[in-house]
C-alpha cells in the first residue's frame, strides 16, 4: 500500500505531538521577534504589533489540519479585528506562487506571511519535541496568542486527539484576555 508523503508526515506529526499539547512551558515567555513579508510584499514585524493581541497560525499548503482551520481563522479575524486583535498565518518554507494559488480559495482578509527559510517557525519550536523533524516543521498547524506586550499566552501544538478546527479553546483564551483589559 502506498502512502502520500503528506499523509505520512501528518500522521507522524500527530503521533509526535500527542504529548506536546500538555507541555505549555512557552506560556508567559516573550515571543521570538520576527519581520516577514506578506504575499503582496508588505513588511510586518512583531514590534509593529505592540499594544495588540496577535494570533499566529503556522501553516503549509499541504497540511490538512491547516486547511481545516483556515476558514475558522478568517471567521476569527472578522469577529475580533475591531477588538485590537491581529491575525496572521505564517506559511513555512513554500514558494510565494504556490501559497497564492493554494490560499486564493480562502480569500483571507488578514495577512499571510511568508517564512521562506523556516527560521521564524523554528524559533517558535519548543525544545525536545522534534526527534526526526526539522525545527521549522515542529510548529505546523499550531496556534498562538501573544498579549499586548508580546508574551505568549496560548500555544496549541498540533495534537490530532484534541484537534480543534473551530478554534474553540483559542477563542475562549482570547475572550478571557480581552476581558482582563
Amino acid at each position: 500500500m502506498k502512502y502520500c508523503i503528506s499523509t505520512v508526515i501528518v500522521l507522524f506529526l500527530s503521533v509526535l505531538f500527542a504529548f506536546a499539547q500538555e507541555d505549555q512551558y512557552l506560556i508567559g515567555k516573550k515571543a521570538p521577534s520576527f519581520t516577514l513579508k506578506d504575499i503582496d510584499g508588505k513588511v510586518y514585524s512583531l514590534e509593529q504589533m505592540k499594544g495588540k493581541y496577535v494570533v499566529i497560525h503556522f501553516a503549509a499548503t499541504w497540511c490538512p489540519f491547516c486547511n481545516a482551520e483556515a476558514p475558522n481563522l478568517e471567521e476569527l479575524y472578522k469577529g475580533y479585528h475591531n477588538k485590537n486583535v491581529q491575525v496572521f498565518i505564517v506559511d513555512v518554507k513554500e514558494d510565494k506562487g504556490l501559497v497564492e494559488k493554494s490560499l486564493s480559495r480562502f480569500n483571507f482578509s488578514f495577512p499571510v506571511l511568508l517564512d521562506v527559510n523556516g527560521e521564524v517557525s523554528a524559533s517558535y519550536a519548543p525544545e525536545g519535541v522534534q526527534p526526526d523533524l526539522a525545527r521549522h516543521e515542529v510548529p505546523l498547524a499550531s496556534n498562538l496568542i501573544l498579549d499586548k506586550e508580546g508574551n505568549i499566552r496560548f500555544y496549541s501544538l498540533l495534537n490530532s486527539v484534541s484537534f480543534d478546527a473551530k478554534l474553540t479553546k483559542l477563542k475562549q483564551k482570547l475572550d478571557e484576555l480581552l476581558q482582563m483589559k
